[in-house]
């Protein structure tokens, strides 16, 4: 028998594994990409753009009281076809929050967001929500009826509103967000993950305190 003969096949066993893996892997980097391009629950910036942000530990984001930015014209038609312009609240600390339907993050912190709303709306805190990517307004309306939502939001299925704030300050992918007014209209704090009521709580506190 010669040596060739002797020698044993080459295993492919080895091959089919790594093919595997490497074909996983492929996979689950288009799944999260698609993810990513519907829904996120958090991140870290909106692109270049000098905000004046600090970002704590917690992932909320503060501007200094001299250092903050006036928010855009934000104004048009709510979910429920009435006419809404957050310079209305001036006056008040507003909280914003860019919501969707379709948004998993979105779903789990709403009941929050509505205890604290109701919590707070005499404290001269008022909420207004930013709807964005639902192609009509009725999965708005059904998602805020079923989880209790008694703010308005403002519709902006295209993103047009978001895209009004200085450059930096929101990221389109990071869906929710949440901004927080003063009472000059200046966004004081951000949020660009999922909130939970303890949380959100103590991103209105030191806004709300202000005299």
């Amino acid at each position: 028998m010669s040596a060739a003969t002797r020698t044993p096949p080459r295993s492919t066993t080895g091959i089919r594994i790594r093919s595997r893996r490497a074909a996983l892997s492929t996979a689950g980097a288009v799944v999260a990409a698609l993810l990513l391009s519907a829904c996120t629950s958090g991140g870290t910036s909106g692109g270049g753009g000098n905000t004046n942000f600090v970002l704590g530990k917690d992932g909320i984001a503060t501007a200094d009281k001299g250092e903050r930015a006036a928010a855009p014209d934000l104004s048009g038609e709510t979910v429920d076809g009435k006419q809404l312009d957050v310079a209305a609240y001036k006056g008040q600390v507003v909280v914003l929050n860019v919501w969707g339907s379709w948004c998993p993050p979105c779903r789990a912190e709403a009941s929050g967001f509505e205890k604290v709303f109701q919590d707070l709306k005499g404290q001269g805190v008022q909420f207004v929500g930013i709807n964005t990517r639902d192609t009509s307004t009725s999965p708005a309306r059904a998602f805020e009826k079923q989880y209790g939502v008694s703010y308005p939001s403002l519709y902006d299925p295209t993103g047009k509103l978001m895209l009004r704030f200085a450059k930096g300050t929101l990221n389109p992918q990071a869906i929710p967000s949440t901004l927080v007014l003063d009472r000059d209209g200046k966004i004081a704090a951000r949020s660009l993950s999922a909130l939970s009521e303890e949380k959100l709580r103590k991103m209105i506190s030191p806004v709300l305190a202000e005299k």
